[in-house]
């Protein structure tokens, strides 16, 4: 009796700490403690083969701050993300303001990378449309982008998977260099 009550209160004090939820997955800032987990997914050439390069600890960290500083001035960001069940950190979903110059900006878009070990599972899916939810309902968001090198078919999958159409195509202007990933679509879903 004492493990169950013990059990059922340790779950509701970790689920405290979540910004929000879906089914699986819990939302929330970063934390310090999450830089070696998001330091090694961004240094996995399989994760980061839509991008320009994989990322060192010292970027890894400078971009964690970044995310944790976006959600302090919005209340959104690339959110960490873990599973519920475990309290692994599979690493981001959320929504991120973005002003580089293109058809469809300044906008709100919706972003995910996960370690390559949680792929499969439907994760970035369940979490964006989680995401998504958060973004209409507590954010008040009137529509959410979505951005991916032409190429990158499993984050377009997901895009559809969630609802969003696609909107069009453009060259990224932080891409403009490389002839692979400079080519790029972009999705909406309204309110």
């Amino acid at each position: 009796m004492f493990c169950e009550i013990f059990d059922i209160f340790t779950s509701m004090n970790a689920q405290q700490n979540y910004l929000f939820t879906s089914e699986r997955l819990g939302f929330r800032n970063w934390q310090d403690s999450d830089i070696d987990t998001f330091a090694a997914m961004n240094a996995d050439a399989d994760v980061m083969e839509f991008f320009p390069e994989t990322l060192s600890r010292k970027s890894s960290l400078q971009l964690m701050e970044k995310l944790t500083k976006h959600y302090e001035e919005r209340q959104h960001t690339y959110f960490a993300v873990d599973i519920l069940e475990t309290g692994e950190c599979v690493g981001f979903i959320g929504l991120a303001w973005q002003e580089y110059e293109a058809p469809f900006t300044p906008c709100v878009d919706i972003g995910w990378r996960l370690a390559k070990r949680y792929w499969g599972n439907g994760y970035a899916t369940e979490g964006a449309k989680r995401c998504l939810r958060y973004g209409f309902e507590t954010l008040n968001l009137e529509k959410i982008y979505a951005i991916a090198t032409a190429i990158n078919l499993p984050s377009l999958r997901v895009m559809e998977k969630i609802g969003m159409e696609k909107a069009g195509t453009f060259i990224h202007p932080e891409l403009t260099n490389n002839k692979r990933l400079r080519d790029c679509v972009y999705y909406v879903i309204n309110k």
